[in-house]
């Protein structure tokens, strides 16, 4: 890790308002130096903060724990960086995961973004803008909290938001976690007419988001997975020039 890097990162914020939160986050990061700067940037505003060294040692801690969260550095994403943020995705679906990265090429942070990862900070960084990001991260996805989950059907489809499974006609669907969160935010907001933007802030959490044909894309495999005749679709709808409803 450059030396450089590390200056933009080694001062931990101190009027970043602390609310004593007490979420456990992991931190998979390959470089000593960085890996406590992070440790040391996160245990000061309160987190509870485990580390791993590699991407291995970080996938078998997430099997013995689900975190609140997870920090990942990847300092090539390439192929290999999207098959890992997959991975995680997969492994612990609902938990933020926050992609570090020395590379600012928008087709790599299309590709992590869609293959599971919330967000994607460029190093170096604003450790104040990290701490941000964090924590509106775990903020949205505790609105995905079991304490507020419940079983949603329509036509012969179940969604279990406690399990995060669908089912239809008795058969499981496999979607992905974007998918997920998508279908979940459309079927709690049924009937009303929501903006691709409004889509992109609650579900990406990303108001930036850098590439708007992904909620079309989710949108169109949706239809695929759950509609009878996905061409005509009766609960996937678009309205033109403003969005998208759900019909139940």
């Amino acid at each position: 890790m450059a030396a450089t890097t590390l200056a933009a990162t080694s001062n931990p914020p101190t009027s970043v308002l602390r609310s004593a939160p007490t979420e456990r986050i992991l931190v998979i990061e390959h470089d000593g130096a960085l890996r406590k700067v992070l440790q040391r940037l996160f245990s000061s505003e309160g987190y509870e903060v485990d580390v791993a060294f590699d991407a291995v040692c970080g996938l078998e801690r997430l099997r013995q724990e689900v975190p609140a969260a997870v920090i990942l550095d990847l300092p090539r994403p390439g192929s290999s960086g999207c098959d890992l943020c997959r991975e995680i995705a997969n492994l612990v679906p609902g938990v933020p995961l926050v992609i570090l990265s020395a590379s600012s090429n928008v087709t790599n942070k299309v590709l992590l973004l869609e293959m599971g990862a919330d967000d994607y900070v460029t190093i170096p960084f604003s450790p104040r803008e990290l701490v941000a990001r964090l924590r509106a991260l775990t903020r949205r996805a505790s609105r995905f909290s079991p304490e507020d989950t419940d079983v949603h059907v329509f036509a012969d489809v179940v969604v279990d938001f406690f399990k995060t499974e669908i089912t239809r006609g008795g058969e499981k669907i496999t979607v992905t976690r974007k998918e997920f969160k998508t279908l979940e935010f459309l079927t709690k907001n049924a009937q009303r007419v929501i903006s691709r933007e409004e889509l992109l802030n609650e579900v990406w959490g990303y108001q930036n988001y850098p590439y708007t044909r992904t909620v079309d894309n989710h949108m169109l495999r949706l239809r695929q997975k759950l509609e009878n005749d996905p061409s005509r679709p009766s609960h996937f709808l678009t309205v033109y020039g403003q969005g998208y409803k759900f019909l139940p």
